[in-house]
């Protein structure tokens, strides 16, 4: 997928250079600035669904095998580590993309999810209590069934607290790629820093701030819901 290239930074001031300009700047740029947030919102969650598809058998495997806890935990922890903009960068080269690519966003931020959801997910399955587990295998269930059936419904909880936040944590992360001017709302970031010249102009600032707070929080409302929908048994338990 190859995104349109940014719009010039031509005719961009609102009348309003203060915070509160963001309304103005917003009525005068809405089509370009919604596209952004398409882009933003897609780069955010994506990397979160295939980090998490990622994690659990890694997870897993931590957990199964527990000498691979330590390596498998300290190698994905690693991953962190990596600066996020020299991972943008470098991620042409090593998937063979074009720099302007979001595909190499939501690669390297697939990375970091990744990074963070191995140990999350090993120490749900580990936080589920051995009795239970033993219940269900006194009651027939195979390794697998126990797994699907028990183990990582009751450790969806503490999954879905590192999930929640893996994707704040994007957000925040896609915005750094509009230095290299990959399309999504950190581009407002980089329109207000030309547009400062002499004085602040603040007005896409502010707007990009607040378009990604109120991201995260629609992401994150998301995660609660989905985990209020998978553990019906905490509601139950909630009502006795």
């Amino acid at each position: 997928m190859t995104a349109p290239p940014p719009a010039p930074v031509t005719a961009v001031f609102a009348v309003d250079s203060s915070p509160l300009g963001m309304f103005g700047y917003f009525s005068e740029h809405r089509s370009e600035v919604l596209t952004w947030l398409g882009y933003h919102a897609w780069l955010s969650a994506l990397p979160v669904v295939l980090g998490l598809l990622i994690s659990l058998p890694l997870g897993w495997l931590a957990h199964r095998h527990r000498w691979t806890y330590p390596p498998l935990v300290t190698a994905a922890g690693l991953l962190y580590t990596i600066p996020s903009i020299a991972l943008f960068v470098s991620m042409p080269s090593i998937i063979g993309t074009q720099i302007l690519d979001p595909i190499n966003v939501a690669v390297a931020l697939t990375v970091y999810t990744v990074a963070l959801l191995v140990r999350v997910v090993a120490d749900g399955l580990a936080a589920v209590p051995e009795d239970v587990a033993q219940a269900a295998t006194a009651m027939g269930l195979t390794r697998r069934q126990r797994l699907w059936r028990v183990e990582l419904p009751l450790a969806v909880p503490v999954i879905a607290a590192g999930v929640r936040v893996a994707v704040v944590a994007n957000v925040s992360l896609v915005a750094v790629a509009g230095t290299i001017g990959v399309p999504e709302l950190g581009q407002l970031f980089t329109t207000g820093f030309q547009l400062s010249v002499g004085s602040p102009y603040y007005p896409p600032i502010t707007l990009g701030i607040v378009l990604c707070v109120l991201l995260a929080l629609v992401f994150d409302l998301l995660v609660v819901g989905g985990t209020w929908l998978l553990t019906p048994w905490r509601r139950a338990v909630g009502r006795s």
